[in-house]
């Protein structure tokens, strides 16, 4: 029985494999499935009375992708469509969260078709931050490539384990209402997946292009479309906002770049996504000087930009490492630790050097660190890229590393001052103060960060706003507050008040945290395997049946959401 059981799966899951493709790779529809499952139940006889077409139909559309590179190869075809519309029409960027585990992950695609009715445009992204500082055996660390690099794999499976989880519960409660006897068959045929994009994060490819490749592949089949990695060097390596970054030369990256696009087509993801980023706006260092071989190669240009002193020959140290420039022999400024200083000012040229050459060997979109969220800056970068490369594209962190609110008030202040406002009522050193909060400053300020994202995609050809960190602040600030009141006068009420009665106020889906944890489709499971013999946990003496759907005088009626 074991082995039909097997074969029967197996049949049936390669008898789909035609259903997919067309329109987004989508299944057909529920009907279709289960004519296909009635006819291999027909094929294998008596021996299968006991599979019952329906559930086993229920069950292929609740799991529509059966493994990551399913997903890599259905959101790489989201992201290339999405980039071409972006091409088309700059007013057409997108959009990610950074999240930290797969039930954030979840509940954030969750809101999103709850709020917005789709997940168009809207992608995920995997900061390797967050999972050095709450993903590490080793504890909470630096974002310095110390964690293992197998959880950046580990957590992009686990993201995707939780956005299927959403689909199958959400399509699990749509087959319960059919079986009700409402009329969804349409809601269930034209199911929209929580599975969107993720741009996942490698670093500097913890190690050597091989390292990097071998990597690569261990993302991509767990579901990664589009791979961000970055020129620091990989041994060396710092968070884009802080100090002490050293960068490699072109032809380094250039083997890393290869090493993931040869990963993407080794695994079939032909239309994988590479985001190049370049730390070089705010980094001053490098760790060796490649070998040019012709006057004006990328190896030249790069040494161009290394800071060093014009000598004669005999006041050469022992052991210095000299170079011949324009004719002068020049001794590059090398620290102690045998680090080479770049030129100072040099660093918007190595910008615009390292996205041309990133573009012109293989990255499909663009990542520049910058020190503040200045979009005139950011635009100068970009543009003198677009006259090279007309249709580059940059992925840009709006990071918590920013002080926005202070930013976009010094912002603003220099935009009234050359208005000719008085502005004698503002302090200058003390623009964050909350006695402004109610300004027109603080007005023009608030307005400039609302639309600093459409503004981006329109005047600094930002094709995808992210925000690395979100959640893990989120969690931080919500902890704070729940610990005040719960811990302090209010006590239970800071619970119910806060966090249960504003969860169903808002159709929180996990209010019914049982449910969203998978126990009504278990139950539903049980029954297709074991009939009335079942044993299931949604019986009369659930405590979840105390949040079942009700009008409630005073407030909105709780939404079936997933």
């Amino acid at each position: 029985m074991r082995q039909h059981y097997t074969g029967f799966i197996l049949t049936l899951v390669k008898s789909l494999i035609h259903f997919k493709i067309m329109k987004n790779l989508q299944l057909n529809t529920f009907g279709s499935v289960l004519e296909t499952v009635k006819q291999l139940k027909q094929r294998y006889g008596d021996t299968w009375d006991s599979i019952q077409p329906k559930n086993a139909a229920r069950m292929l559309l609740q799991n529509r992708f059966k493994t990551g590179l399913d997903i890599a190869k259905y959101t790489a075809a989201i992201m290339r469509n999405d980039m071409a519309a972006y091409d088309a029409d700059n007013s057409n960027y997108t959009q990610s969260l950074g999240c930290w585990h797969g039930f954030v992950a979840q509940q954030k695609m969750i809101a999103v078709k709850k709020h917005h009715k789709t997940t168009s445009k809207r992608y995920l992204y995997l900061s390797g931050w967050m999972v050095a500082a709450l993903r590490s055996e080793f504890g909470p660390l630096p974002d310095q490539s110390m964690h293992e690099k197998t959880a950046v794999p580990a957590l992009i499976e686990e993201i995707y384990d939780f956005l299927r989880q959403a689909d199958a519960i959400a399509l699990n409660d749509l087959f319960r209402r059919m079986e009700n006897g409402e009329d969804v068959q349409a809601q269930i045929d034209n199911f929209e997946t929580h599975v969107v994009p993720i741009i996942a994060d490698i670093d500097a490819g913890f190690g050597n292009e091989e390292a990097t490749y071998l990597l690569a592949k261990k993302m991509i089949k767990a579901g990664a479309c589009a791979i961000q990695i970055e020129n620091q060097v990989s041994d060396a390596k710092q968070c884009g906002h802080q100090d002490g970054k050293v960068t490699v030369p072109h032809e380094d990256f250039i083997a890393k770049l290869n090493a993931v696009r040869y990963a993407f087509l080794e695994l079939g993801v032909d239309d994988g996504v590479i985001v190049a980023r370049t730390d070089s706006e705010g980094a001053g260092l490098t760790q060796k000087l490649p070998v040019s071989q012709t006057p004006g190669d990328l190896a030249s240009q790069y040494l161009a930009f290394v800071d060093a002193e014009e000598i004669a020959l005999i006041d050469a140290r022992e052991d210095d490492v000299l170079i011949k420039r324009d004719g002068r022999l020049m001794r590059p400024k090398r620290l102690a630790n045998g680090l080479y200083r770049f030129k100072e000012g040099s660093n918007i040229d190595r910008v615009v050097l390292d996205c041309i050459t990133s573009l012109k060997n293989g990255a499909d979109l663009l990542w520049i660190e910058t020190p503040t969220p200045n979009l005139e800056q950011i635009a100068h970068m970009v543009n003198r890229v677009k006259a090279v490369v007309p249709d580059a594209k940059l992925v840009y962190n709006n990071s918590p590393s920013f002080n926005w609110t202070l930013n976009f008030r010094n912002q603003a202040y220099e935009e009234m001052l050359a208005e000719g406002e008085n502005m004698t009522e503002y302090d200058r050193n003390n623009l964050m103060d909350a006695e402004y909060d109610g300004s027109e400053l603080c007005h023009r300020a608030d307005e400039k960060i609302k639309t600093f994202q459409l503004d981006g995609a329109k005047e600094a050809g930002i094709f995808h706003h992210l925000i690395t960190l979100p959640t893990y602040h989120t969690t931080a600030l919500h902890m704070n507050d729940l610990a005040e009141g719960y811990f302090g006068k209010d006590g239970m009420l800071a619970y119910v008040r806060d966090v249960q009665r504003q969860e169903i106020r808002k159709g929180v889906a996990c209010v019914k945290h049982q449910r969203m944890a998978g126990s009504d489709l278990g139950d539903d499971h049980k029954s297709f395997f074991s009939g009335d013999n079942a044993i299931k946990a949604g019986g009369a003496k659930n405590t979840s049946n105390q949040f079942e759907e009700k009008e409630q005088i005073g407030t909105p009626k709780m939404t079936a959401v997933a």
